[in-house]
C-alpha cells in the first residue's frame, strides 16, 4: 500500500501530537516495511525531528512544488493534488485534520482524534480557539472513512458531543518512546541528578504546567504527608506555574520540598523518570495521558486521577483518586512511600498491562485499520 501522512507535526512538533506521529510512522516502518509511507510536509528543513530515521525506500518526503502554495494553505488545500502522481491509496490525518479540497474517489481517509477537551472543558479555551477546533474536528470526522480514537474515553466523547456513529470509530492505543524502558547507566543517572540537584527519593509529575494538569492538588497532599517526601514537577511553564509558586510561598513548609523544572531535554527527562520513586498524574481530564505510560515503562508505580482515560492508561495495578481529593492522594503517597513491597507489586503487575501500548501493537492495530479500507 501507499500510505500518506500529514507529517508537519512529526517533523517539527516536540510535544504530544508530534510524538504520536513519529512513534506511529517509526512503528509502521519497523513492522511493515513492505508498504510505502509518504510524509507530506509544507517544508523540509535541514534539521527536523525524524532525522534519526535511517534512509529507506519505504518512505519519502513530499513537499509543494514550484512555490505555488504557502505552507499552511498547501496542508489544507494542496495535498490532494499530489495523490494521483504519488499513487496514494490511504491518507491519514494524524492530528484531527484532513484536507478541504476534493479527493480522488479511490483514496481513503483516516483521521486520528486525540481528545475533545475543548468541548468538555470549554472554559480553558478562548472562544475563537473553540470555534476553530470544532470546525476542523467536525469536518475531519465527516470526511474520514474511519476515525481512530486514541482511547475509549475519546470514543465516548466523539459519540456524545459530535454524535459520530460508533461503527465509524476504532480505538487504537499508542505507544511511548521505548527509550523510557531502557535502563540508563548509573553514571548517567547520577550526572542528571547532580545537574538538576534532585533529591535521593522524590515524587514526580510531568506535563505542561497548566490548570487542567492540576498539579496544585499534589502540593495540597504534600502538606499531609511526612516532610521527607519531596516533589519534582517537570514541564513547560504557563501562567498556572505562577499560581503554584504563590501557593508554595504561602506555605513555607513546601519551599524546600518542591522543585519545578522547565526546559528539560528529552534524554534528561527519561533519566529523571528512572530516578523518581513514584509518579503522580492528577490531570482533571485527558484524551490519553502518555506520561502515565512513560512512567510505567520506566518502572514507576503510578497514582492518577479518575474521571477520564487515565484508568485505561494506568491499568488495574495503579492507584487512583478524584482530581480534587488531596486526602486520598496523600494516603496513596504515604502507602507507597513507606511500603517497598507495594511498589514492587504495582511495578510487576504493570509490566503485563503496558504490553497493550507496545510499538508492535500500535503498528498492528493501525495497519488493520488501513487494510480494512483497501
Amino acid at each position: 500500500m501507499n500510505i500518506g501522512f500529514d507529517a508537519k507535526r512529526a517533523l517539527y512538533n516536540r510535544t504530544g501530537l508530534g510524538n504520536y506521529s513519529r512513534n506511529l510512522i517509526t512503528a509502521l516502518l519497523q513492522y511493515y516495511p513492505e508498504h510505502h509511507y509518504q510524509l507530506f510536509t509544507p517544508k523540509l528543513k535541514a534539521q527536523h525531528l525524524m532525522q534519526s530515521q535511517p534512509p529507506s525506500e519505504a518512505f519519502h518526503y513530499i513537499t509543494p512544488s514550484g512555490g505555488l502554495w504557502p505552507g499552511a494553505l498547501w496542508r489544507s488545500f494542496g495535498i490532494p493534488f499530489c495523490f494521483s502522481k504519488q499513487q496514494t491509496q490511504i491518507f491519514h490525518g494524524l492530528s484531527a485534520e484532513l484536507p478541504y479540497t476534493p479527493r480522488n474517489k479511490p483514496i481513503k481517509y483516516v483521521v486520528t482524534i486525540h481528545d475533545l477537551i475543548f468541548l468538555r472543558l470549554p472554559h480553558l479555551y478562548s472562544a475563537i480557539d473553540r470555534k476553530i477546533y470544532l470546525h476542523k474536528t467536525q469536518y475531519a470526522c465527516k470526511r474520514a472513512d474511519i476515525i481512530i480514537a486514541i482511547s475509549e474515553q475519546t470514543k465516548r466523547d466523539l459519540i456524545e458531543f459530535l454524535h459520530i456513529e460508533p461503527a465509524r470509530i476504532k480505538v487504537v492505543y499508542q505507544n511511548c518512546n521505548p527509550a523510557f524502558a531502557q535502563i540508563a547507566a548509573i553514571d548517567r543517572l547520577e550526572a542528571v541528578r547532580k545537574q538538576y540537584d534532585l533529591p535521593e527519593r522524590f515524587l514526580l509529575n510531568v506535563g505542561t504546567i497548566e490548570a487542567r494538569k492540576n498539579a496544585r492538588v499534589i502540593l495540597e497532599a504534600l502538606l499531609k504527608v511526612p516532610e521527607d517526601i519531596k516533589l519534582v514537577i517537570v514541564g513547560k511553564a504557563t501562567a498556572y506555574q505562577q499560581e503554584l509558586e504563590q501557593y508554595i510561598r504561602q506555605h513555607p513548609a513546601l519551599s524546600s520540598r518542591v522543585q519545578i523544572l522547565n526546559n528539560v531535554g528529552y534524554q534528561d527527562l527519561i533519566a529523571i523518570y528512572q530516578l523518581a520513586h513514584i509518579f503522580i498524574y492528577p490531570s482533571i481530564f485527558e484524551g490519553f495521558g502518555i506520561p502515565v505510560i512513560e512512567a510505567l515503562s520506566a518502572g514507576l508505580p503510578v497514582i492518577a486521577a479518575t474521571g477520564s482515560c487515565l484508568e485505561e492508561a494506568g491499568g488495574p495495578s495503579s492507584l487512583y483518586f478524584a482530581p480534587d481529593d488531596a486526602d486520598t492522594l496523600a494516603a496513596h503517597i504515604h502507602h507507597l512511600w513507606h511500603n517497598d513491597q507495594a511498589c514492587k507489586d504495582s511495578i510487576t503487575a504493570a509490566q503485563e498491562h503496558i504490553k497493550t501500548f507496545s510499538a508492535e501493537q500500535f503498528a498492528q492495530n493501525t495497519m488493520a485499520v488501513y487494510q480494512s479500507l483497501v
